[in-house]
């Protein structure tokens, strides 16, 4: 079974949650079968492999996959964060969500200057987080390879936030 198959046939969608009006999906049955977080893995890495240099992911959901993708291709993991989870010197980049607003930040020190790096995410929406992520990785002075996710919800503007980027989707909805 392909990872687009175990995608559709695992993921739950839970209507008005986190708040009314959102409909969610639900990945971590996804995740939770082991032969569907595998597949799914190979199928987010397959266009990258051989021209990245690590896999960053955005909190939380993000650390799994990029944590599955960097071992699958063994590289190493950065990690995205939310603010005041990191030590040290921070960047840090606020942005909109479809339901609030948040912060990300990332320690510029962990990866040389110039480093490919493929971001990855469970799910594009409105692209406000992958957005922000882009920004931090460029701004910390590293490339933003490309953009590989799960799940992309159609219509709701995501890519529009990310102009120029090389994003790669398993299943769209």
């Amino acid at each position: 079974m392909s990872a687009a198959d175990l995608i559709g046939s695992l993921t739950r969608t839970i209507p008005d949650f986190p708040e009314a009006g959102i409909l969610f999906r639900d990945l971590t049955p996804v995740f939770a079968d082991g032969p569907a977080l595998h597949a799914v893995t190979q199928a987010l890495v397959e266009p990258y492999r051989d021209h990245i240099d690590a896999v960053a992911g955005v909190e939380a959901r993000g650390f799994l996959l990029s944590a599955t993708a960097a071992y699958e291709l063994g590289l190493g993991t950065l990690l995205i964060r939310k603010p005041g989870k990191l030590p040290g010197t921070v960047l840090s980049r606020s942005y909109d969500l479809e339901y609030g607003s948040a912060t990300l930040e990332v320690q510029p020190a962990d990866l040389p200057a110039g480093s490919r790096v493929l971001l990855v995410d469970d799910v594009l929406a409105t692209g406000g987080t992958l957005a922000a992520a882009a920004a931090l990785i460029e701004e910390a002075g590293w490339v933003v390879a490309g953009i590989s996710v799960v799940m992309e919800l159609d219509g709701l503007g995501g890519r529009d936030k990310l102009p120029g980027r090389d994003i790669h989707t398993i299943v769209k909805v």
